[in-house]
């Protein structure tokens, strides 16, 4: 359903991106934004997902600057690698790859920006810093809360997981008192609920955040 693309950052810097396009007109277009493991089978088809449901879904390989083509699985190794390699990330340059995403989405309709686990915080921080945007959406972004006063500009949801142990529960109620109209959603479940590929996927607490998520997106994205 994807193809590979390229985008070119405000710096001059191309990295890849995963581009999955509707059967017919997209309602608008999403930027997906990765875990800690790359653009890897799980976020294309995450990406695909989007599509079917008449998205266009751009996921910007955000680990290129670092290394071109990172792809990692969910075990013990790959984990390690993934917390090294966004260890060498810029934030600056990671937001002006985002911002690119956003430019090269916008031939699709109204934009909005989703992520998960790293790319979850990158969410919020797309909502506070960047342009373009309608709407954002965050699933158990664990660096938030360092940002946690930065306001958004658009709308925006999140999603945590009661039983995560690298996102207190404390955090998600500090972000819930410095944004409280921000609509945060907690379910039973661990980190990386939404990943059928991880050990902590929960499919009851994915689909109805997924039905949230969209229903928020068919809102905002007009």
């Amino acid at each position: 359903m994807g193809e590979t693309v390229h985008l070119t950052a405000i710096d001059g810097k191309t990295i890849s991106a995963y581009r999955a396009e509707p059967s017919g007109t997209p309602k608008g277009a999403l930027v997906v934004l990765q875990e800690i493991f790359g653009v890897n089978g799980h976020m294309r088809s995450v990406c695909d997902g989007f599509a079917r449901a008449g998205y266009m879904a751009l996921a910007p390989a955000l680990y290129d600057r670092v290394e071109p083509g990172i792809e990692l699985g969910y075990d013990g190794p790959d984990v390690e690698t993934g917390r090294t390699v966004r260890a060498q990330t810029d934030l600056a340059d990671v937001l002006k790859d985002v911002q690119a995403a956003i430019d090269a989405a916008a031939d699709a309709g109204p934009v909005g920006v989703i992520g998960y686990c790293w790319g979850g915080s990158l969410a919020f921080l797309s909502a506070t810093r960047l342009t373009g945007l309608a709407a954002a959406v965050g699933y158990y972004g664990g660096q938030i809360v360092p940002f946690v006063t930065e306001m958004p500009k658009v709308p925006i949801i999140l999603h945590f997981g009661e039983k995560d142990h690298g996102i207190p529960m404390s955090d998600v109620e500090t972000i819930r008192q410095r944004h409280p109209d921000t609509s945060i959603f907690v379910y039973p479940a661990g980190h990386g609920f939404n990943c059928d590929e991880r050990g902590g996927y929960d499919k009851p607490s994915a689909e109805l955040a997924l039905d949230r998520t969209l229903k928020f997106f068919a809102e905002k994205l007009r």
